[in-house]
C-alpha cells in the first residue's frame, strides 16, 4: 500500500473533524483537495472509510483501523525526533498528557516545574471526567494520564504520586459552620451538591457514603467542579471537592471547610500508562521526574492545602 503522510494527515483531520469542510481549513486545504486525498486513500485500502447518515459524517470498521495505524505511524515518527533530539543533548517535544478534573489546578504547577529542567518540552493538556480517562486510555489517545481510582480490571501500569483530599463545604452563614464537630450524617438533611455520572470524586464519594452507611436524598448535579463551587457560594447546597480546588475560596472566606470526622477522604493521584506500551523519550522524562521529585511535588502541594499524609507505594 503506497500511503503518504499527507494523506493519513488530511484523513486524521477529518475524522478528528466529522466534517470535509473544517478539515480542508485546518489543514489549509481547498474541500477538493480533501475530497481527492480521501478518495485516493478509499482506492487503496479499497473500502470505504466515511459515510453519511442524514447530515453527520461516520466512520467506518475500516476507517477506525486505519485512525488507529495513523496514531502508531505518526507516535513512533514524534518518538524519533525526541530521539534524535536527545541525543543532540535537549530534550525536545510534545507531553501528550489526559488529567481527571480534580488533577487540573495542580497538574499545570507540576508540569511548570518539568518544564524548568526541560524547557523546549511543550504540554497538550485534556482535561476530562473519569469515565473519558478511561476511554481514552483504552484509545491509547495520550503519552500518560493523571487519575485516581485505577480501573483494576485494565492491563495498567500507575504511579501513586500525591493525595486528592476531599473535603465537605459550605458558604460561611451556613448553620453547620457553627459547631465544631460533625458526621456524614449531620451533612445529610441539606441538599448536596454533585458532579454528573463519570466523575471520579462522584465515584469516590458515593463508594464512601454507602461504606459510612451515610444516605443523601436531595441532591443537585453539577456538570463541573467550578459549577458546584459557585452554587455552594450561593447557597444552593453542600458539597464534597477536592481541597486544591478551593485554596482561593477558602483562604478569603468564601467558603468554609466543614468539619466532618470522617474527612478528609483521601484518594492518590496517579500516574497512569498502559502496561507495555513504549513510551516517547518526553514522557520517560516526565515519569522519571514524577518518581525522582517527591519533595518538589510535596512542596507544591503545601500550596494546595496543607501537609500530604504518606502515599501507599508504587505499584
Amino acid at each position: 500500500m503506497r500511503l503518504t503522510l499527507r494523506q493519513l494527515q488530511v484523513f486524521a483531520s477529518v475524522c478528528a473533524q466529522r466534517s470535509y469542510s473544517r478539515a480542508a481549513e485546518e489543514m489549509a486545504l481547498t474541500q477538493p483537495a480533501v475530497s481527492l486525498q480521501i478518495r485516493q486513500l478509499e482506492e487503496l485500502v479499497g473500502q470505504p472509510l466515511f459515510e453519511y447518515v442524514g447530515k453527520k459524517l461516520y466512520t467506518t470498521e475500516a476507517a477506525e483501523a486505519l485512525l488507529k495505524a495513523s496514531v502508531d505511524v505518526f507516535g513512533r515518527l514524534e518518538s524519533l525526533d525526541m530521539q534524535l533530539s536527545d541525543l543532540q543533548g535537549s530534550l525536545q517535544g510534545q507531553l501528550r498528557l489526559a488529567v481527571e478534573s480534580s488533577a487540573k489546578y495542580f497538574v499545570p504547577h507540576l508540569f511548570a516545574a518539568f518544564k524548568r529542567q526541560h524547557p523546549e518540552v511543550n504540554l497538550t493538556l485534556a482535561v476530562v471526567n473519569r469515565a473519558q480517562v478511561i476511554k481514552r486510555l483504552a484509545d491509547n489517545r495520550d503519552d500518560l494520564v493523571i487519575m485516581s481510582m485505577v480501573p483494576q480490571d485494565m492491563a495498567l501500569e500507575f504511579l501513586p504520586f500525591l493525595n486528592n483530599p476531599i473535603i465537605a463545604v459550605a458558604p460561611p452563614d451556613h448553620p453547620l459552620c457553627n459547631l465544631a464537630s460533625l458526621t456524614l450524617k449531620d451533612l445529610a438533611a441539606f441538599p448536596l451538591l454533585v458532579r454528573e455520572p463519570g466523575s471520579g470524586t462522584r465515584k469516590a464519594c458515593e463508594e464512601y457514603f454507602q461504606q459510612k452507611r451515610a444516605h443523601f436524598a436531595n441532591t443537585l448535579e453539577v456538570a463541573s467542579m467550578e459549577a458546584q463551587r459557585e452554587c455552594v457560594i450561593a447557597g444552593l447546597g453542600l458539597a464534597l471537592l477536592p481541597r486544591h480546588a478551593l485554596v482561593q475560596e477558602l483562604a478569603n472566606g468564601l467558603l468554609r471547610e466543614l468539619p466532618v470526622e470522617e474527612l478528609p477522604l483521601y484518594r492518590s493521584w496517579c500516574l497512569v500508562q498502559s502496561r507495555g506500551k513504549r513510551l516517547s523519550p518526553v514522557a520517560q522524562a516526565f515519569a522519571a521526574f514524577i518518581r525522582r521529585e517527591r519533595g518538589l511535588i510535596s512542596a507544591l502541594a503545601e500550596r494546595f492545602g496543607g501537609k500530604q499524609p504518606d502515599l501507599p507505594p508504587a505499584h
